[in-house]
């Protein structure tokens, strides 16, 4: 379900041992291309495909109707907008979400949305985990996934669909750790974007991704206690990859605003979703009531919402940190 680079990574994975999917697109001339070129036209486009083995519909009933397992791909910003055409019934369905981020306007995680909205028992979901960038799995370099679902039993039948010579899996019933801890690295890629079009050095952004981690274990102990290890590739190795790497749009997004760009213009030129901006908005209206010391979300808060100079807050964040 979606259409973008990561769905299109997934689909890849998928198709490597499966026989055929049924693929949702929103877009019938996005299909029609797709179909034409034997490959997505307009992300990952090395990534070719076998057409016979996709039923591709822009129609979401229908794709529902026909499939037991559904793996939402799409933008958090989008998810509702997707939902809201929906009438085929959820709950009798085993549900994947790969999105890294939080339904805005609800501040629900995604897994926690189809719960509650949707009436899908918790056992019949799942979360999609790990420091995984699209571009990566294109390339068939060895990733490593977590597949998180309270029915252990059912996390473990969706790892080895995955698995193959280039995708490791691992499973876990943390849901909502590893759903949270998805979120909050986005958040953190943005601030060490930030300090990167500032011209902070690697010494700082090490400085920086440590108390990230601290941040991320004080704001998990308080919204989802369990005895968890952060140190795991789900929640560590996520919040290196997407605050390191080239690939990652939300460190890219975070640069541009740190050299200067305005929210705006940022997100006009790189033409797809950095999710850690609805991320910290929605992580900032959660804590609220959560009471969480988290100065390096206040921090990415206030430049991208209040205004704030980068500059200043920044320089007023290293002050905090030892």
């Amino acid at each position: 379900m979606g259409g973008g680079s990561w769905a299109t990574a997934i689909a890849k994975i998928v198709l490597s041992q499966a026989d055929s999917i049924n693929w949702y697109m929103r877009r019938d001339d996005r299909i029609e291309e797709f179909r034409r070129l034997g490959h997505n036209p307009a992300y990952l486009t090395s990534v070719r495909f076998n057409m016979e083995c996709i039923n591709f519909s822009s129609d979401i009933n229908k794709v529902v109707r026909e499939s037991d397992t559904l793996i939402f791909v799409t933008p958090s910003p989008y998810l509702k907008s997707h939902l809201k055409k929906l009438k085929t019934k959820l709950k009798d369905k085993f549900i994947i979400t790969a999105i890294k981020g939080i339904v805005p306007d609800e501040n629900l995680i995604v897994s926690d949305y189809f719960h509650k909205v949707y009436d899908v028992p918790e056992e019949n979901i799942a979360v999609l985990a790990g420091p995984c960038h699209a571009e990566e799995v294109a390339l068939e370099r060895l990733s490593y996934l977590t597949v998180g679902c309270k029915d252990i039993e059912k996390a473990k039948m969706f790892a080895r669909q995955l698995s193959g010579h280039y995708i490791k899996t691992s499973v876990t019933t943390d849901v909502a750790g590893i759903e949270y801890a998805s979120v909050l690295k986005n958040v953190y890629a943005i601030a060490a974007g930030i300090c990167s079009g500032l011209k902070y050095g690697d010494n700082f952004q090490a400085v920086l991704v440590s108390n990230a981690l601290k941040e991320m274990n004080r704001f998990l102990e308080t919204v989802h206690p369990l005895n968890r290890c952060t140190n795991d590739s789900a929640y560590l190795g996520d919040l290196l990859v997407t605050s390191y790497s080239n690939f990652s749009r939300n460190r890219v997004f975070g640069t541009m605003i740190g050299k200067g760009y305005s929210v705006k213009s940022a997100q006009v030129e790189m033409e797809m979703i950095a999710e850690g901006y609805y991320g910290t908005k929605c992580i900032k209206e959660l804590n609220r009531h959560l009471h969480v010391n988290m100065p390096i979300v206040d921090a990415v808060y206030n430049i991208l919402y209040e205004r704030i100079s980068p500059m200043i807050e920044i320089k007023l964040l290293t002050d905090s940190f030892r």
